[in-house]
């Protein structure tokens, strides 16, 4: 674990870019940008699309250490380079921005109200190699859809018990037990979550840091017990579908929480604006963000 990046995530101003979209979500962020499927025609064509798409975003010049402290990147992202470096490397070294990894492998088929993580076989592996392209930490996400207990249990025993993993390795693991914000029973299932985090918590060992990244809750302030345990590094907050308008406003109410956002963040690219509009606009996303960040 790194020291001077550990005390940056846990002090330093910012937030969590949140540019992994992988497998299925990757043509609805195209979409987004304004390339549907028929500009590709498999899966190398669409990955270098996307690839073309973060590189734009992560070298654009509003992109900064001011007010970014990590970005989540994709594992096919990691492995690829910007301007002749690796991603991670061209994070840290040009940008002084955190690298951060996805590792799931996406959601298994939902069962008892949740879906919890398909298996990760190789991750050992994946670990190993995200050392060794200077990564800090990792992302997994779960979904709980609704507030079923023993479904809730089964998600957060899954997230701790690879989150433990991850740390072994010396990363620092961000478990994300993420609540569909159309759940019919969002605040019960939130009631039950924070229940079963806690728990888990307890018995994390102290010298193990970790992250939770979670929906933004429906009272506000409710993951403030969370922030006060000093094995936890972060609390971040997802955006899960509001606009950027209402993630914003929503991540206001809760003090000591920033945003990792996904397309809240990337909300109004697109690949037909002209480098100045792509900054301008992804420059104010960036500062409206923050700002509720910060707030």
């Amino acid at each position: 674990m790194n020291e001077v990046q550990l005390k940056r995530m846990r002090e330093g101003n910012g937030f969590i870019a949140a540019l992994d979209q992988s497998g299925g979500s990757t043509p609805k962020a195209l979409r987004l940008y304004g390339i549907d499927e028929s500009q590709y025609h498999n899966d190398d064509e669409m990955f270098e699309l996307v690839h073309k798409m973060r590189t734009r975003i992560i070298t654009s010049k509003a992109f900064t250490s001011e007010h970014i402290l990590a970005a989540i990147l994709f594992e096919n992202t990691m492995d690829r380079k910007m301007e002749e470096k690796y991603t991670a490397d061209y994070l840290l070294e040009e940008k002084g921005i955190l690298p951060i990894l996805k590792v799931d492998k996406g959601l298994a088929p939902e069962e008892e109200g949740v879906q919890i993580m398909k298996p990760i076989p190789d991750l050992d592996h994946l670990l190993d190699r995200a050392n060794e392209r200077h990564i800090f930490g990792t992302k997994m996400r779960s979904v709980i859809k609704l507030a079923n207990e023993e479904g809730i249990r089964e998600v957060v025993d899954q997230q701790f018990g690879l989150g433990m993993q991850i740390a072994k390795k010396g990363l620092v693991p961000i478990l994300e037990p993420e609540v569909d914000i159309h759940s019919p029973e969002k605040e019960k299932a939130e009631k039950i979550l924070k229940r079963e985090l806690l728990r888990h918590l307890d018995k994390v060992p102290g010298d193990v840091r970790l992250m939770f990244k979670l929906t933004l809750p429906t009272k506000n302030g409710y993951y403030s017990e969370l922030l006060e345990d000093l094995k936890v590094v972060r609390v971040v907050a997802l955006s899960g579908g509001y606009t950027r308008a209402e993630a914003n406003a929503l991540l206001s109410r809760n003090p000591g929480v920033v945003a990792s956002f996904s397309r809240a963040l990337t909300q109004g690219l697109g690949c037909s604006q002209t480098q100045e509009e792509f900054d301008n606009m992804l420059a104010e996303s960036i500062r409206e963000i923050y700002d509720a960040s910060m707030a």
